[in-house]
């Protein structure tokens, strides 16, 4: 069958279509912009590329007439404090798209909606679901709440709290209930109720077997790691303070702690679970599936994590847009040093940023990280998700990748920290020597006297990491 998939470069996009493709089926991935979406080498049989933007009408002629079903996982809860109107306008298009093709059946991923005072967010979801329910085509609503696994957003976040804070002073909705779900099990549910007529024109809520508090969470997710941990509620956080505490404290951008926070005052509990029954899936329970997380971060197999999304940044728009780096009215510090061994050097350049760190001054790197942080930029604390493989889209510290061609010898990367302009950041290497060039384009007075505030740092920073990289 030949299956649409949108948000196919999203967590659960990267991960559902490998399970489609073994299944046999054609599958079409829609994104926004090709030049981020990277294939592992084995699965390109079967799959085609396609550009589409919901909220741009033109776009979706690029979709096949001829597709069978489709999966709907697009969201905008962090891309504008206007999230509903998008998400709405989004699924309209969708509904209005798929119905000028031959598709059967449409699945969308949604959260649980079952209590009577819903969160912006949750309401959201339902209203798309609304939306997306009224096209010329069977569809399917699997709604979860936690999703647990490798990279996800919830784990990550959960992860920062519990290894960065021995002692917790939290806000009284730790102890809202909730039913967390593994990864691997909400992607059995995408597969299994495709094209399956018991689960047409029906929604289902999946989670996995334990419902917990949030404070319960992060108890068992110290108890797994061996880890000590107190944690105290307290009824005076108001919802903007929670919001900055979860901002500070993880890796998370602010608008989606503001959408996540709103959303944990709700409790997102299972109703039944008749999809469980109906097909024959055992979920497992939260301490397994927090295991298996760690299985896939020891060996650096994370298919995908949030911070690579562009929800964990501050740009929202094609990577080509930012490929060509600007010359007039820029600042440029350019170094060239000749390499001792270039094999050495572009692993070196490769492993940069995240724990590896930046060569030279990492201090100051921090430094920089807190200040970004501070004043509501990305800072340093999301990483990268790979200690050793870069591509284009993936988030570095407050850096997003543009380019990265290892043969090549290039890597480009684009400035997400709060800034009075532009920034850029280039390695080269070109017979035999590295080039590396830091550009900056300024906003107006403020970006001009912010490079020469900076200009003195500069001078120290940028030529030990040459003189490390090329070393």
């Amino acid at each position: 069958m030949k299956i649409l998939l949108t948000g196919a470069n999203g967590y659960i996009g990267k991960r559902l279509l490998p399970v489609l493709l073994e299944e046999g089926h054609q599958v079409v991935c829609s994104v926004r912009d090709a030049k981020r979406f990277n294939l592992n080498k084995n699965l390109h049989q079967n799959i085609e590329v396609i550009e589409a933007d919901f909220l741009d009408k033109n776009t979706l002629k690029n979709i096949p007439q001829d597709i069978d079903g489709a999966y709907y996982l697009l969201h905008s809860m962090s891309a504008s404090s206007d999230y509903e109107t998008l998400e709405l306008q989004c699924a309209t298009n969708f509904r209005e798209a798929i119905n000028q093709t031959k598709a059967q059946h449409v699945i969308y991923l949604s959260g649980i909606v079952n209590e009577d005072s819903l969160s912006r967010h949750l309401e959201s979801r339902k209203t798309v679901e609304i939306e997306l329910g009224k096209g010329h085509y069977n569809f399917t609503t699997l709604r979860a709440g936690i999703i647990i696994g490798s990279g996800s957003a919830s784990f990550e976040i959960i992860r920062d709290l519990v290894e960065k804070l021995p002692i917790m002073i939290t806000p009284k909705w730790l102890n809202t209930k909730c039913q967390p779900i593994a990864i691997r099990d909400v992607l059995h549910f995408l597969q299994k109720v495709l094209f399956n007529e018991k689960t047409f024109n029906k929604s289902f809520d999946i989670g996995g077997p334990d419902i917990l508090s949030y404070k319960e969470m992060l108890l068992g997710f110290a108890k797994v790691r061996g880890l000590k941990r107190w944690i105290y509620t307290v009824p005076v956080m108001t919802p903007k303070l929670s919001s900055y505490w979860l901002y500070f404290v993880t890796s998370t951008s602010y608008k989606l702690a503001c959408a996540l926070v709103s959303s944990m005052k709700v409790e997102v509990v299972c109703k039944c679970d008749t999809a469980s029954k109906l097909l024959h899936i055992t979920p497992i329970d939260y301490k397994t599936a927090l295991r298996k997380a760690f299985y896939k971060i020891r060996d650096n197999e994370i298919p995908s994590s949030w911070k690579d999304s562009w929800s964990s940044g501050l740009i929202d728009q094609k990577l080509s847009l930012f490929l060509d780096v600007p010359v007039y009215g820029c600042f440029k510090d350019q170094r060239n040093k000749p390499i001792k061994n270039l094999a050495e050097t572009k692993d070196k350049i490769w492993r940069i940023g995240g724990e590896t760190g930046w060569y030279y001054g990492n201090w100051l790197w921090r430094l920089r990280g807190y200040l970004d942080k501070f004043f509501g930029g990305v800072g340093l604390r999301r990483g990268r998700t790979h200690p050793l493989n870069l591509s284009a889209g993936d988030a570095v510290d407050f850096w997003r990748v543009l380019h990265a061609d290892k043969t090549e010898g290039r890597l480009l990367l684009f400035a997400e920290m709060k800034l009075p302009g532009e920034a850029w950041l280039e390695f080269t290497i070109k017979n035999n020597h590295l080039i590396q060039t830091a550009t900056f384009r300024p906003k107006g007075l403020s970006g001009r006297l912010y490079w020469y505030a900076v200009l003195p740092f500069h001078g120290f920073i940028f030529e030990g990491m040459i003189k490390a990289l090329t070393k």
